[in-house]
């Protein structure tokens, strides 16, 4: 993979990244996803995730030379990218109401 195809991945991680922490932290979400969010510290966690996916894939994309094991790495970072967005989707959906 190349740099040039690495660092807007990186970029993009660390939004993500930034994004979610404020989640977790504030429950803040960004003004474009406020109306669809119902639980913005769920929706934080899976941002984090997303961007660890995000690094992960492109860690094993550019720094590893063996072919098996850049296949494992990806495709472990595919998953882990899948689960994010399932934990994103929770965030979407009500708190359930005790």
């Amino acid at each position: 993979m190349s740099p040039y195809l690495v660092l807007p991945f990186v970029a993009l991680a660390i939004f993500f990244a930034a994004s979610g922490i404020a989640g977790i932290a504030r429950g803040w979400v960004l003004p474009r996803n406020r109306r669809h969010v119902r639980n913005p510290r769920l929706y934080g966690w899976g941002q984090l995730a997303l961007a660890c996916a995000l690094c992960w894939q492109s860690a094993f994309g550019l720094l590893v030379d063996d072919s098996d094991v850049r296949l494992f790495g990806t495709l472990t970072g595919a998953l882990l990218l899948v689960a994010a967005l399932m934990v994103m989707l929770l965030g979407q959906f009500r708190r359930p109401r005790a």
